[in-house]
């Protein structure tokens, strides 16, 4: 069964230095991971909305 993906909404947050926002630096040697983990999440709220969109 094909999965069509008609809309994504994606949230970012962005953080103004000047602005008295921060943004936190990756710690050092663990970006790949910390990659995986963010894009397996993202899969899985992604997948989770489809299901809901589904059941009746």
């Amino acid at each position: 069964m094909p999965i069509i993906v008609d809309e994504v909404v994606i949230s970012v947050e962005v953080g103004n230095a000047e602005a008295g926002g921060a943004a936190a630096a990756p710690p050092p040697g663990g970006g790949a991971e910390d990659r995986q983990a963010l894009v397996e999440e993202c899969v899985e709220r992604v997948l989770a909305i489809l299901r809901d969109r589904e059941e009746p």
